[in-house]
C-alpha cells in the first residue's frame, strides 16, 4: 500500500481514467475512419476502462471527505 491518502489516490485514478477515456475515443474514431474494427474495439475497451477508473477515483475522494453529518 502506498503512503498517499485516498484523496491523492482518487485524483490520480481520475486523471488516469480520463486519459484512458480520451485515448479510447481517439482509437475508436481512427478505427472507424480506417475500417479497423480491431482498433475500434480496443478503443471502446479503453473508454470503458477509463470510465471505471474515473469512478473509482471519485469514490476514493468521496470516502476521504470528512463526515460533517456526525453528531
Amino acid at each position: 500500500m502506498d503512503d498517499r491518502n485516498l484523496t491523492e489516490r482518487g485524483i490520480d485514478n481520475s486523471a488516469k481514467g480520463k486519459g484512458n477515456d480520451v485515448k479510447g475515443k481517439v482509437k475508436d474514431a481512427v478505427g472507424g475512419l480506417t475500417g479497423d474494427s480491431s482498433l475500434q474495439a480496443e478503443g471502446k475497451m479503453d473508454q470503458a476502462k477509463g470510465k471505471v477508473q474515473d469512478a473509482v477515483g471519485k469514490a476514493e475522494r468521496k470516502l476521504d471527505e470528512p463526515n460533517t453529518d456526525r453528531r
